[in-house]
């Protein structure tokens, strides 16, 4: 076995990533995914341990968002879709979504956030074992980015939409009998029948001589 070069005899740059290598999907895992990880239930809890719902909308556990995962070593973009209290792993990182709102179609501005839970297995420095870590755990709103970043120097997490329904967004039944109403009927179009013959006017000295009295 090759031994390890002593972190400041390396570069800068490639001690960083001698560091980063420890989270490396190949690696060897040092034990399971923490239960809060993998365990099913909305993240987004309120004090007595109960999801908050919103009297409008979608119920929490019916709502699907869909989340933009990086990969900042092999510049990978992914689109993930969750529902609420579902979790998905992708290599040594578990991304876990808790909910996710938007804005009523009445509010201004509109808006879309969720919340988000970001579990790596990684390691400090190469003398330690691998072990899970939650490296960010809080709401991202997709308007606002800025207002709470996931700060890692291998992932990044963000929102892209939230799927979810008001009062009032479905199509109303007169809309659909309406559209269905103005639709081509299927088939031949009925026969027009044909104008009635114009009744012949005679000639004029004919008319003139019917009207000359004897």
């Amino acid at each position: 076995m090759r031994p390890v070069p002593s972190l400041h005899l390396l570069p800068a740059g490639a001690a960083v990533l001698l560091i980063l290598s420890g989270c490396d999907a190949k690696q060897p895992a040092n034990g399971p995914p923490p239960k809060e990880a993998t365990g099913s239930g909305s993240a987004a809890a309120g004090p007595s341990g109960s999801v908050i719902e919103s009297p409008y909308g979608t119920p929490v556990k019916d709502r699907v968002a869909t989340l933009g995962f990086l990969n900042k070593r092999n510049n990978i973009t992914r689109a993930i879709t969750l529902r609420s209290g579902e979790s998905r792993r992708i290599g040594n990182a578990i991304i876990k979504l808790g909910t996710c709102e938007r804005t009523a179609p009445w509010e201004d501005p509109a808006e879309t956030g969720a919340f988000v839970q970001l579990f790596v297995e990684e390691r400090a420095t190469t003398q330690e074992k691998l072990a899970w870590h939650k490296v960010f755990s809080g709401w991202l709103f997709k308007g606002a980015p800025s207002l709470n970043v996931v700060e890692h120097p291998a992932y990044d997490v963000w929102v892209k939409d939230c799927a979810m329904k008001f009062p009032g967004e479905e199509e109303s039944p007169a809309a659909a009998a309406s559209s269905s109403s103005a639709a081509k009927p299927a088939g031949n179009p009925p026969a027009v029948p044909a104008p009635a013959p114009a009744e012949a006017v005679p000639p004029a000295g004919e008319a003139s001589a019917r009207e000359t009295p004897t």
